[in-house]
């Protein structure tokens, strides 16, 4: 199983689109979701950043997702780079396979 969290903020290419133009871009990209969805892939959630968060990223957006596997994962980042989403949005990504708290302390105390 892996995690994949997004952070993402407009770009000014973004804020050029009209709204109509902005509704058709999401038009594209809504089967794209569906199909990960329909693998197994799970959206955890999606939030807007609140701005009083203790030391923040800056980013806007964020959304977590949970993946059965790695070729999934792989799968998103190819949508997402095909769909030109970073022609839009300046956006920060991390992965990792998910793990309990002991093997990742475990991990941390080896550094």
């Amino acid at each position: 199983m892996h995690l994949y969290v997004e952070l993402w903020n407009a770009r000014p290419a973004w804020l050029a689109l009209s709204a109509e133009e902005r509704g058709a871009y999401f038009e594209q990209v809504g089967p794209a979701i569906e199909q990960l969805t329909n693998a197994g892939v799970e959206i955890v959630g999606w939030a807007i950043n609140d701005d009083d968060t203790p030391h923040s990223s800056g980013h806007t957006y964020i959304a977590v997702w949970k993946m059965p596997n790695l070729e999934l994962v792989k799968m998103l980042e190819e949508i997402v780079e095909g769909a030109g989403w970073y022609n839009y949005f300046d956006q920060i990504n991390a992965r990792g396979e998910l793990v309990g708290p002991p093997p990742l302390l475990e991990h941390m105390a080896q550094l």
